[in-house]
C-alpha cells in the first residue's frame, strides 16, 4: 500500500508487475541454459568419432629420422581393410631431421617438407595435404585422414624399417642415424636384502647418505666437411655416464680406429656444469641456413657435413643440429648458432684426444 497525492490509499500494481516481468527473465534464462546444454550434448563426438578429437601430443623426436613402409588402409567407421600392400604397391617413407622426407612408391622417388603441430602432420602425399597421427611408437604408425565432403575416416598403417630394409640411400655427408633412449632409474629390488651381505646401499656406512650420480651421457657426431686427400667418413664421439670415452674415426684411406680412455667422474660432473651454465638444454633443436648463399654453400665441395650434438644430464636431454657447423676453407661462418656451441664442441673434442688406448675394428 502507498499513499497518492490525493490522500488515498490503494494497492502498489507495481509491484505485481515487477514480479511477473522477474519470473519472465528466470524463464528465459533457464531456457537458454538449457538450449546450451542441448547443443553442447548434441556437439560431442560420438564414440565411433571421438578418436578425431583427442589425439595426444607427438613429440618431435619420435618421428625425426624414422623410416616406415606402408602396410594397409582401413576405413575407420567400418573397421573395414580397403587396401593393403602387394608386390606391385611397395610404399616406403622417411622422415629426416631438417623436416624434409623422402618417399618410394613403386620405384619412384620423390621428396618434401615436413611439420609437425600437436598430433596433426603436414605431409603432402596424393592431394592429402595433413593427417592425424593416431599412433606411434617404435613399431607403428598410423595416419588418420578424414574426406571433407563425407563421413568416411580412413587411416593408413605403417611399419617400421630398419635401414637396410629401405631404399633409401644415405649420402655420405648425411648424419648417421641415432636412437635417444630414455633414462630409467636403477631400482632397489626387494630380494637384494637378503643376499649374502645383504644390500650394499642399506649396509653403507651411517655417516652421510649414499646418492646415485647424476647421468650425464654426451654424444658427438659428425662436423667438418667432406672433401680434400683424405675425407673423413665417420667421427663419432660417445662419453658415458661412468666416464667412459669412445671415439670411432674413419676416413677413405683409414679403416675404422676406436679409441678409448676414462674421464674421472669429478672432471664429467663438472663439464656439465658448464653445459649448464651456458644454456644448453634452452637452445633452438636445429640450426640451419637463413640465406640463399649458406642453402647454395650446401651444394659446393667440399660439401659441409652437418653436426649433431646430443646430452643427457639427469632427467634433461638434448640434440642440437647445424647445418653447417664452423667456417669453411674461406672463413666464412654460414649458419648462426651461439658460440658457447663451439666451447662445448671443443671441450669435448680435447677429451677425445686424451688416447690411452687405440685398437683398429668394431667398437664391440
Amino acid at each position: 500500500m502507498y499513499v497518492t497525492s490525493m490522500g488515498f490509499c490503494r494497492p502498489h500494481s507495481d509491484t505485481k508487475q515487477n514480479n511477473i516481468n522477474n519470473m519472465l527473465r528466470v524463464h528465459t534464462t533457464l531456457r537458454w541454459v538449457l538450449g546450451c546444454f542441448l547443443c553442447a550434448f548434441l556437439a560431442l563426438p560420438t564414440t565411433a568419432n571421438a578418436q578425431k578429437f583427442g589425439y595426444p601430443q607427438v613429440n618431435e623426436r619420435q618421428v625425426i629420422g624414422t623410416k616406415w613402409r606402408y602396410s594397409y588402409t582401413l576405413h575407420f567407421e567400418s573397421n573395414t581393410v580397403v587396401h593393403q600392400a602387394e608386390k606391385e604397391y611397395q610404399y616406403f617413407l622417411y622422415f629426416k631431421y631438417d623436416f624434409t622426407f623422402e618417399q618410394y612408391l613403386n620405384q619412384k622417388q620423390s621428396k618434401g617438407t615436413w611439420s609437425l603441430n600437436g598430433s596433426t602432420l603436414y605431409y603432402p602425399f596424393r592431394n592429402i595435404k595433413k593427417f592425424e597421427i593416431a599412433q606411434i611408437n617404435a613399431n607403428t604408425l598410423v595416419l588418420e585422414f578424414q574426406q571433407p565432403n563425407s563421413q568416411g575416416t580412413y587411416q593408413y598403417h605403417f611399419v617400421a624399417v630398419e635401414s637396410k630394409d629401405a631404399p633409401f640411400a644415405r649420402p655420405v655427408n648425411e648424419l648417421e642415424e641415432v636412437t635417444v633412449y630414455a633414462h630409467t632409474k636403477n631400482k632397489r629390488r626387494w630380494w637384494q636384502a637378503f643376499r649374502k651381505g645383504g644390500d650394499p646401499l642399506l649396509n653403507a656406512p651411517s655417516v652421510g647418505v649414499r646418492k646415485d650420480p647424476i647421468p650425464i651421457q654426451i654424444e658427438l657426431t659428425g662436423g667438418g666437411f667432406y672433401g680434400g686427400i683424405d675425407p673423413t667418413v665417420k667421427d663419432y664421439i660417445q662419453i658415458k655416464s661412468d666416464g667412459r670415452l669412445i671415439r670411432e674415426f674413419q676416413s677413405i684411406n683409414q679403416p675404422l680406429m676406436i679409441t678409448k680412455k676414462n674421464i674421472p667422474r669429478q672432471e664429467l660432473e663438472e663439464f656439465a656444469e658448464y653445459i649448464m651454465q651456458n644454456k644448453f638444454f634452452e637452445m633452438q633443436r636445429i640450426y640451419d641456413c637463413n640465406s640463399a648463399q649458406c642453402e647454395k654453400r650446401k651444394l659446393n665441395k667440399p660439401t659441409p657435413i652437418p653436426l649433431r650434438l646430443m646430452i643427457t644430464y639427469g632427467d634433461k636431454k638434448k640434440v642440437v643440429t647445424i647445418s653447417i657447423w664452423g667456417q669453411d676453407q674461406n672463413k666464412v661462418r654460414y649458419v648462426d648458432y651461439p658460440p658457447s656451441l663451439d666451447y662445448i664442441i671443443d671441450a669435448i673434442q680435447r677429451f677425445a684426444n686424451r688416447i690411452e688406448d687405440r685398437r683398429v675394428g668394431n667398437s664391440n
